[in-house]
């Protein structure tokens, strides 16, 4: 039977630019089961899922839970949960860490100053501390979501954790079902689409070298779908592959076409132009939708320029 990954593979629709928007990502441990809007659908207490929701909402910060590969049992006692939160922009990337037995401190956290790249706030409410460990890879597995994420994602976080391969976790929802299996690598912060394990050990080997893999990376989180695009086409066309370089700086324009400052952090400058097209033929975005044709970006050109005033003090 055919899956939207499958149609999605087979139409070549291309990864650039889908990845999920997020500066800050905040990560909670749930076992047992999930439902499709996990955060009230899962065993986490649903009112406290809804006033996450709410706290996150317009500061920057997505809430996912996560939870280790294999059987999800879960015996409803109190347990102590692994909470992370990672900033992603470049210049202030970080991965912090900690354990609650008591969810309800997640409450408690500043999310404006999470948004805003500072840490501060979950060391305090949660004695967090610097993750020091193997960088964490999130594998969507949500089949209540999208059929293909557990169908693709869960076999491909199994088979890594069983190689070996630490920080695997299963994540709740990535976003575009239709590139499964999907990841996400922190603390850079760039998802994968279509991924094999042997592709996932690359990108791994990347990360602890401070290197960024681009082959079936669909942007960094830190940055909207434009800018996603407009950085990995940087990359593409200069072969800079270190991570933490380049900053999109501004973004002029709207939809369907953009203009994209990109700068190095040596002080050169590129100015990108993305436009937004549809895929077509029509295809299905989710398993069991009706057909459309999601929104891509096409990168239309890539030129280096001499950097303006304002360019300069935003790239810092």
């Amino acid at each position: 039977m055919s899956t939207c990954a499958t149609a999605s593979h087979a139409l070549d629709e291309p990864l650039v630019g889908t990845a999920a928007t997020a500066r800050t990502w905040l990560l909670v441990e749930q076992p047992g089961p999930w439902g499709a809007k996990a955060l009230t659908s899962s065993h986490l207490d649903p009112v406290l899922g809804r006033a996450l929701e709410a706290a996150a909402e317009g500061t920057g910060v997505r809430v996912a839970l996560i939870r280790r590969p294999g059987r999800h049992a879960d015996c409803h006692t109190p347990t102590r949960r692994q909470v992370y939160a990672s900033h992603t922009a470049p210049g202030n990337t970080w991965l912090r860490s900690a354990t609650t037995e008591s969810p309800e401190q997640l409450l408690k956290l500043d999310f404006q100053a999470l948004g805003m790249g500072h840490h501060h706030t979950f060391d305090r409410v949660l004695q967090g501390e610097a993750h020091t460990g193997s960088p964490l890879t999130l594998v969507c597995t949500n089949g209540k979501r999208d059929r293909c994420c557990a169908l693709l994602g869960r076999p491909l976080a199994a088979e890594l954790d069983a190689s070996g391969v630490d920080g695997v976790w299963e994540v709740t929802h990535l976003g575009g079902h239709r590139f499964s299996p999907t990841l996400l690598v922190l603390p850079f912060g760039y998802a994968y689409g279509r991924a094999a394990a042997h592709h996932v050990k690359e990108i791994l080997e990347g990360v602890r070298e401070g290197r960024v893999v681009t082959e079936r990376c669909r942007g960094n989180s830190a940055w909207e779908r434009p800018g996603q695009a407009a950085e990995l086409a940087v990359r593409t066309s200069t072969g800079e592959d270190r991570a933490g370089t380049l900053t999109v700086v501004r973004t002029d324009g709207a939809a369907p076409r953009w203009e994209v400052t990109v700068a190095h952090n040596d002080g050169r400058h590129w100015r990108v132009t993305v436009a937004q097209g549809a895929s077509l033929p029509p295809r299905p975005e989710s398993c069991g939708s009706s057909l459309g044709s999601p929104a891509r970006m096409d990168v239309v050109a890539v030129r280096e320029v001499r950097p303006t005033a304002e360019a300069v003090r935003l790239a810092g």
